[in-house]
């Protein structure tokens, strides 16, 4: 049993679109598939809030287990264990837009969250492979991102409006120039922009140093285009819906 615990891991590294990563891709496909068939049925104001709630519950619960298993195995760092990373502020920000349905929180949420973690979820900076502790950790809270943006969609009835795009990527462009001054004062490597990940990544075919990260901002831009492509053809009006029912969550 310590073995699904213990930092030296399982002894196999994990592996890309092996058995469990498939399965685990395909989970999160179906769960966000059936809770948009059953998006009716969820919308009920004690049934949203619950489910809500305890969502956000986990996703906070996720962050907390994984840094205090880093910190009993003695791993935890300034530089690489704090909540700095895209998917750790989105997951925050799940959080927050979870419990108070906050439109603006939704709409950087939405295309950060998605961006990031269907990402990481594709490739995993990760070298524990299932049934590891980590593992779990790693793969519910990832997913658990993508259902709580698809979830603010499908059942609370949020839509990103064009602006909201533009937003988010400002917003991402800002947060890095913040990034960059914290990895200059801790010699770290928040967002990967002082050099790859070790594990293969989307990163690896963008280039080197430091031209990937130019690469990656023309790739972030294209992502969140596609995130908004269901929304191209709706109308202001429909955009100003979408806000509205943020200011009133039971309509």
């Amino acid at each position: 049993m310590a073995g699904y615990f213990a930092l030296e891991g399982l002894g196999e590294p994990f592996r890309f679109f092996s058995l469990p990563h498939l399965s685990v891709l395909c989970l999160v496909i179906v769960i966000n598939m059936l809770i948009f068939l059953g998006r009716d049925r969820l919308k009920g104001e004690h049934t949203k809030r619950s489910i809500s709630l305890w969502m956000a519950f986990l996703l906070l619960l996720s962050e907390i287990l994984l840094r205090a298993w880093e910190a009993y195995n003695g791993i935890w760092s300034v530089q690489g264990s704090l909540p700095l990373h895209l998917c750790s502020v989105s997951l925050i920000m799940c959080i927050v837009m979870l419990v108070s349905r906050e439109y603006s929180i939704f709409e950087i949420t939405y295309f950060w969250g998605l961006g990031g973690a269907s990402q990481a979820l594709l490739t995993p900076d990760l070298t524990y492979p299932f049934p590891h502790f980590v593992f779990f950790l790693f793969m519910g809270s990832h997913a658990l991102i993508v259902t709580a943006c698809l979830w603010m969609r499908f059942v609370e009835g949020y839509r990103p409006g064009f602006n909201s795009l533009l937003k988010s990527f400002a917003a991402l462009n800002l947060y890095m120039l913040v990034i960059a001054a914290i990895n200059t004062a801790l010699e770290s490597n928040y967002l990967y922009i002082c050099q790859k990940p070790g594990n293969p990544s989307l990163l690896d075919y963008l280039g080197p140093w430091p031209w990937y990260i130019l690469v990656l901002e023309a790739v972030a831009f294209a992502a969140f285009l596609l995130y908004y492509m269901p929304f191209a053809g709706t109308s202001k009006k429909e955009d100003l819906a979408g806000k509205e029912i943020s200011k009133n969550p039971s309509m």
